[in-house]
């Protein structure tokens, strides 16, 4: 498993070209690469972001990569612009009686007279960038993977946690029967007592059917079944890495959905205060899934 943040550096050196490459990735629901590249690569800007979608499946990633030329840069003359001004030059001579022939060195320094000819990558150039690319991609998948490897011991320390919870509900909503029927006949003896019919004998099976109405609609041994199946799956894919934190997110849903459920139905405060505790891992475990490849 990988964190989505992390940060990668990558050089490479040809025999045209310097290549140093930087990349810094920060969590995102999807793949978005931005590059910040210079003129001359940006012909290469499909391949870059090929080469570093094979790499990495979500997040945000900033990309920039810097060339310096090391061999010979060719140069372009910019020839109407120099013509334009031999021809003014010529005018002012000939108007004004004036002798002397234009230096070459006032024509060099020209704004615009001279201008380095657009480059264009060679496949051995490519291959440069490709190198410093992969480099940075290799030092940026060890930072994700410590950050991965950090992430999931929390992670597994807040599943610790609930997996404390859940029996103490499991051992309270057993009793959970026996107490409504001796909080509903005890409720029924104050009524009577206080309307003047302690002598009345009650029906216990109409008490029964009133306990086990309530029972059902109280009974959360599907929703703790269920929750503990979660905490299992979760527990599984942490274990098995890769491109996880889609599902871990689908998890917590579910997670969240049972321990809403559980929160519902219960009646007894131990197993509410103990619901609201999951929940609140359950949030906790949800700010870092958010940061999981």
């Amino acid at each position: 498993m990988k964190s989505m943040t992390g940060y990668g550096r990558g050089q490479a050196v040809g025999e045209e070209l310097r290549v140093a490459v930087e990349l810094k990735t920060v969590n995102n629901r999807f793949l978005d690469i931005q590059l910040r590249l210079s003129a001359e690569v940006a012909g290469a800007e499909p391949i870059i972001r090929r080469f570093i979608g094979e790499r990495i499946a979500r997040g945000r990633v900033e990309a920039s990569i810097n060339i310096e030329r090391t061999g010979e840069i060719p140069y372009e003359i910019n020839r109407p612009l120099l013509a334009g001004f031999l021809r003014a030059m010529h005018e002012i001579r000939r108007e004004f009686s004036l002798a002397g022939e234009p230096d070459i060195n006032v024509l060099a320094r020209l704004p615009g007279a001279l201008q380095p000819a657009p480059a264009i990558l060679s496949e051995e150039a490519q291959r440069v960038i490709e190198r410093a690319l992969a480099q940075a991609l290799d030092e940026l998948d060890q930072m994700r993977a410590r950050e991965g490897e950090a992430l999931a011991r929390e992670m597994n320390a807040h599943l610790d946690e609930i997996d404390k919870l859940i029996p103490l509900i499991e051992d309270m909503a057993a009793d959970q029967v026996e107490i409504y029927r001796a909080r509903l006949q005890r409720r029924v003896n104050e009524l009577l007592s206080r309307a003047g019919f302690e002598a009345i004998e009650l029906d216990h099976a109409r008490l029964a059917q009133e306990v086990a109405y309530l029972a059902e609609r109280s009974d959360i041994t599907e929703e703790v079944a269920r929750l503990k199946s979660h905490l299992g799956q979760f527990r599984s894919l942490l274990a098995e890495g890769g491109e996880v934190g889609k599902r871990l997110d689908f998890l917590l849903q579910e997670l969240n959905r049972e321990a809403n459920t559980i929160l519902s139905k219960a009646t007894d405060l131990t197993i509410k205060e103990a619901g609201l505790a999951i929940k609140a891992e359950i949030e906790k475990l949800r700010e870092q899934v958010q940061n999981v490849e």
